[in-house]
């Protein structure tokens, strides 16, 4: 198992947390996805690593987009 942590931006309420868990939950081989709201950080876990341009596009599909590292 492996995870990685991203900042998303534009999130402001339980829906949009929703929203990012759901798309970024999607991408094979994640196991988890956590979002802290207040923080804005987003942590994916996968059997492997996952892919950053993965987790942007589901993001960015979601309504939402990933802050640069």
């Amino acid at each position: 198992m492996t995870s990685a942590t991203y900042t998303v931006s534009g999130m402001t309420c339980g829906h949009c947390v929703g929203s990012v868990k759901s798309e970024v939950g999607k991408i094979a081989g994640v196991t988890a996805v956590d979002v802290d709201l207040a923080t804005g950080k987003v942590t994916v876990t996968g059997d492997a690593p996952i892919e950053e341009a993965l987790v942007r596009d589901a993001v960015e599909e979601a309504g939402y987009e990933l802050a640069s590292a």
